[in-house]
């Protein structure tokens, strides 16, 4: 099998100290394969409660977690099929890390990343309502470049950026992959990771064109109403060049230009559609930073067909409950 997707959901209290056979039973039924993972020691009444959605890519998985109480211990890798390189980016809460007789360890807040090889014993505690992305990979590749000591860094960095883009892609097109496609989105995943690794990565592989533009885009919807938002400031903030950047977006059909413009019509769209408190048009046009209010209204024509004024006037005509003659 070379993809397929996961879910489970153990957080309710009743799972407790079972949690971990739960899910791993619910693995093993799903991917048919055994999970690549030595066996969890639970520790504390907590036990194992969390909520996993994954895709298993050949013998990669990219798992997105929650965690409502989670805690143990594992005695490392038993042999080869189960010894892997872990990689958590945190979303929200901590997850601890501890040395194997209680003594110090590594604390990773939301914002940062942690990759570290699973084969010494290891224990962890996780905050209640954590949140993270984590990566399961083979060891082979990426062991020399981690050793026994874990990395740990900012989430925020382009390398990580490309990472969780990548992620982000494999997760929404796997089940549409070819065999030959799922090897590449595995080979592109080790390919990130070890940039992560390095702290670097080779701006001019094709292969993660994709990455770097789904990258760009994760970013610029973060800058919408930004007025310095430009394909200089993503490129910057990617550390690649601003040629790169455009070739990156030209795999995806879809220019910088065109990306920002649409997202920025679909948020004003969305608060086009408020039922009460909804902003005027030129209050729309220069929170979305168009030039002014006909630049606004010609592009919104242009995107949904009709004007913000008609697009209001219909959504209010078939609002539900509203009777024909407006009673």
């Amino acid at each position: 099998m070379t993809g397929r997707s996961f879910s489970v959901d153990v957080t309710a209290p009743r799972a407790g100290r079972d949690g971990f056979d739960v899910f791993r039973q619910a693995w093993e039924k799903q991917i048919r394969e055994a999970l690549p993972l030595p066996p969890l020691e639970p520790l504390g009444p907590g036990g194992f409660r969390v909520s996993v959605r994954a895709s298993k890519v050949r013998d990669t998985v990219i798992a997105d977690l929650y965690g409502e109480s989670l805690a143990g211990g594992t005695r490392g890798a038993s042999h080869h099929l189960d010894d892997r390189i872990l990689v958590h980016v945190m979303v929200r809460g901590e997850w601890h890390f501890l040395h194997p007789r209680g003594t110090g360890g590594v604390t990773v807040p939301a914002g940062q990343f942690i990759a570290r090889h699973n084969g010494p014993p290891a224990r962890f505690e996780v905050a209640p309502r954590t949140t993270a992305k984590v990566l399961i990979l083979p060891a082979s590749q990426l062991r020399p470049l981690i050793g026994d000591r874990p990395v740990v860094g900012p989430a925020d960095s382009a390398e990580v950026r490309l990472l969780t883009a990548h992620a982000k892609i494999v997760d929404a097109t796997l089940n549409d992959l070819t065999p030959a496609g799922v090897q590449a989105a595995r080979n592109s995943l080790i390919e990130l990771v070890k940039g992560v690794l390095l702290q670097a990565f080779d701006d001019k592989e094709p292969r993660l064109a994709p990455a770097l533009a789904q990258a760009a885009k994760d970013l610029a919807d973060s800058l919408l109403t930004d007025p310095e938002l430009s394909p200089s400031v993503l490129a910057r903030e990617l550390r690649v060049s601003v040629r790169t950047l455009h070739r990156a977006f030209a795999t995806a059909e879809e220019s910088f230009g065109g990306y920002v413009r649409r997202r920025r019509l679909e948020q004003a769209r969305l608060e086009l559609m408020a039922k009460t408190g909804r902003p005027s048009i030129t209050e729309l046009a220069a929170h979305w930073r168009f030039a002014d209010s006909s630049h606004f209204i010609r592009a919104f024509k242009k995107q949904y067909g009709q004007t913000p004024t008609q697009f209001v006037r219909s959504t209010t005509d078939t609002a539900p409950g509203r009777q024909q003659g407006g009673q």
